[in-house]
């Protein structure tokens, strides 16, 4: 199949903050099979950009380079793992991630349920390391194929060689449009170990009458109406989910945050760890910004982590917006929150 290039294109539909943004030339890739192709002419440009759903990403302003969009498809169950009982699944990375993970589970395959509803590509996942309740996508990635930008090369990333850490990997880290990722493997499984860490995922099954015997669906359905119910909708306000990483503290800056805001919503950031993890949404909350709104930029009335566009905001609006959130937050709590959103 032939590339899809246009030049001068609009891209406002294609992040789900929905501002307007132009670039010089837009390359959709949708078979393999044509990524030399692709990558020759993305070399060319005077600056790249690997796009895959637009869900985790602020467009400032125009686009002076070329972007590839990768829309490939295709998933498939590989099979048991020798090492252990795990399934071994694999998709495509222009895959819409909550429909690959209904699919998974149509499929009698559990471990992503928790991680329903979430916006974005397949592809992205491991990017960010994305995580919701109580499991990331380090407790389940496989491998990565991925062809080299520069050269070409193919290779297949073991999933202990991506550096996965809280919203990060090695693909954020230096190697952003490095590599164009092309399939995902998850070692998943066929009897289910569910993660019902979090209350208010525990409330939520209680409420269905589903938690004295959840099954990994029961989990699904109601992390996905929790998500409805706190989280704006793209498809209706623009949005990219979470704007910032929740911080993590030290032990000294925990225990001082502590005596001095009591009641502060301080927890491990992980089982055993001394370090906290803050969310910033309360932060946030704290300081007035939950709700507000600047001509068409503003806070999310659900969720205060959540940054929107309520029709015609800029990029540059709603980047201005979340400068404004981060310096009141660092001047009450002296803690600079660092955005999850790729900035361009």
């Amino acid at each position: 199949m032939a590339l899809m290039r246009r030049e001068q294109a609009e891209l406002r539909s294609l992040n789900t903050f929905g501002v307007a943004a132009r670039a010089r030339e837009l390359i959709t890739l949708t078979d393999v099979t044509d990524a030399d192709v692709a990558l020759e002419q993305l070399a060319r440009a005077p600056a790249q950009l690997i796009l895959g759903g637009g869900s985790n990403i602020l467009f400032s302003s125009d686009f002076e380079g070329t972007v590839l969009r990768v829309a490939l498809s295709g998933r498939r169950v590989i099979g048991p793992l020798d090492s252990d009982d795990g399934i071994l699944v694999e998709a495509a990375a222009g895959e819409l991630w909550h429909d690959f993970v209904q699919w998974t589970l149509s499929q009698g395959l559990f471990g992503l349920e928790n991680l329903s509803l979430i916006p974005g590509s397949v592809g992205a996942s491991p990017v960010q390391n994305i995580g919701a309740y109580g499991v990331e996508i380090r407790d389940r990635l496989h491998s990565i194929d991925a062809i080299e930008v520069r050269s070409g090369r193919r290779r297949t990333f073991q999933a202990d060689e991506c550096g996965l850490d809280y919203r990060e990997s090695i693909f954020r880290r230096g190697l952003q449009s490095a590599w164009l990722l092309t399939a995902i493997r998850f070692r998943l499984a066929r009897v289910p170990q569910l993660r019902l860490d979090y209350a208010d995922l525990r409330e939520e099954l209680a409420r269905k009458g589903t938690l004295t015997h959840p099954q990994a669906l029961h989990v699904a359905q109601a992390v996905c109406a929790i998500r409805q119910r706190k989280l704006p909708d793209p498809a209706k306000l623009g949005n990219a989910g979470s704007f910032f990483r929740n911080p993590i503290v030290e032990p000294p800056q925990a225990d001082a945050l502590a005596s001095r805001f009591p009641g502060i919503p301080l927890r491990p950031e992980s089982a055993g760890s001394a370090r906290c993890k803050l969310p910033a949404a309360w932060l946030i909350e704290q300081c007035g910004w939950k709700g507000k709104r600047r001509g068409d930029a503003g806070v999310a009335a659900q969720h205060a982590l959540v940054l929107v566009n309520h029709g015609l905001a800029t990029g540059r609006e709603l980047l201005t917006l979340a400068g404004d959130i981060q310096d009141s937050v660092e001047q009450r709590f002296g803690i600079r929150l660092q955005p999850e959103v790729v900035i361009v």
